[in-house]
Parts: structure tokens; sequence; C-alpha cells
């Protein structure tokens, strides 16, 4: 059965997704970079810029495992740009230039229509207002594969406030933020029904997978 999952997504110590002041020059905010230095040191990080070498290990393991089976993808709109409001215009394409890492339909949610396109790749960004509804689109796209939210982390968690992820595999880096985007914020997990299933701390990082309980 098709699951909704989140894979790779890092978090600070005091629980923040990303640090504070998002801006087109600092896309994570100040700070945000930091959690993710274990990510960019891996292989299968490294190989997506096109360069050799990165490191192999638990690490890579978890990377790699992010994009199996996975069918459509769903984000926020501050994970695909830092245009508010309605849209001036449909020059902005996203962060990632002409071949974004998707490969695969990408349901951006917004309140503000704007047509789909697609791009190198195989990326087509499709751009819903709402969670049930980007949801039902995704899934219908993703053709019986999985799909996978890729933050940011309001975006996680409106889809855990509603129980609508299967599996939630986040991955705590030693840093601490002091504000920003907050992941956990206002959830009591184990009355939605998550528990954790495993954890494995790295030299990096310590992965964490939660499952909703069926």
């Amino acid at each position: 059965m098709a699951k909704l999952r989140v894979h790779n997504f890092a978090v600070s110590l005091d629980g923040y997704g990303a640090g504070p002041t998002q801006s087109l020059a600092d896309p994570l905010g100040v700070g945000g970079t930091t959690l993710h230095t274990w990510a960019y040191a891996t292989r299968f990080f490294q190989k997506m810029l096109g360069n050799e070498g990165g490191t192999t290990g638990t690490d890579n393991g978890f990377m790699e495992r992010g994009i199996e089976n996975v069918g459509a993808w769903i984000l926020g709109r501050n994970m695909f740009g830092p245009v508010r409001g309605p849209w001036p215009d449909d020059s902005w394409k996203g962060w990632w230039g002409d071949n974004p890492p998707y490969h695969t339909p990408v349901f951006v949610l917004t309140h503000h229509p704007r047509p789909s396109f697609t791009m190198d790749g195989g990326t087509t960004f499709h751009f819903v207002d709402g969670i049930h509804a980007a949801l039902g689109q995704a899934f219908a796209a993703a053709d019986g594969k999985d799909v996978r939210v890729g933050g940011g982390a309001s975006t996680i968690r409106q889809y855990l406030t509603a129980g609508l992820i299967d599996q939630l595999h986040f991955a705590v880096a030693p840093v601490m933020l002091g504000s920003g985007e907050p992941l956990f914020a206002g959830l009591d997990l184990p009355k939605v029904g998550y528990q954790v299933v495993h954890h494995v701390p790295t030299d990096n990082v310590t992965h964490v997978v939660l499952e909703k309980a069926v």
C-alpha cells in the first residue's frame, strides 16, 4: 500500500527545521545550512551535484532510501521559492536550476493559482491549495508508488497534525538555532499515534524514524 513519507529532514537540537529570517540570499535562514552538513558530505548528495566522492555508510544509506519507490512529492511554498502572495509572473521556476532533483510530479502548496510547468529531467510542478487536495493529486500522480513530503517544517507539521504521514525520518544535527521554523511545536505525536521505530547515531547526526500505528 502506498505511503506518505518524510525523509532526511534535518532539525536542530532545539527542534528547528530552518533558521530565522529566510530570504532569497539565505533560503534556509540564518544558520540553517549547518543542519545539513551531514547530507552535503554524502556520496548521494555529491553525485546529485555531478561530483565524485563523498561519504558512504549510514548517512549515505538514509539519503539513498529517501528516493526509493517515490512517485510524487509535496512541497510547501517556501520550499519552492521566496515569492510571497500572488505570483507577480511565472518567471520563478524554483531553487534548483533547469533540472530539479525530483524527476517526478511535484505538488506545491499555495493559495494562489499558477499554471503547471515541466522542467528538464521529468519534474513537473503543480500548484495546489490545501494539504488534502495536494495529497489526493499526488497519490493519483504517483501511480501506486509512495508520496514524499519534502518540507518545510510547517508543511510537515500540518500533515502530522492530521495524522496523514505514515513514516517520518528526521536527522537531529548537533547544533542549536534558537529560533526559526519549529518542526514539532504544538504537536502531541503519541496522541496522534506516532512512535519511534528506529534510531541510530552517526558521527554527524542522530537519525530517528517515526511511524504511525496501524
